[in-house]
């Protein structure tokens, strides 16, 4: 006797979500490559400048102040998104 298995029960297939939400992470290069130069923006600030006292809550530490460059270099780059225009599926009569 044989016994058949389908390959289905082992290979998870990611669902259409998924993927749609993998693309657009991707493609949104502009707020990744914000989030990084914030980032090393920050650590340069923590390293040149930095805190001497270590009182400072962002710049005495730096993960603070990485995550903080990280964080404001995304937010400025996603300020500047072009809108999308949306084409009108329907002809128009002449």
């Amino acid at each position: 006797m044989i016994i058949k298995v389908e390959q289905s029960l082992f290979v998870h297939t990611p669902s259409t979500l998924q993927l749609n939400v993998m693309k657009q992470i991707f493609l949104q290069k502009k707020l990744w490559f914000g989030i990084v130069a914030g980032a090393l923006a920050g650590y340069a600030y923590y390293y040149f400048v930095g805190c001497a006292s270590g009182t400072c809550a962002i710049t005495s530490n730096p993960i603070n102040s990485t995550a903080y460059g990280a964080l404001m270099g995304g937010l400025l780059l996603a300020t500047f998104e072009k809108e999308k225009e949306y084409k009108n599926s329907t002809k128009e009569n002449k």
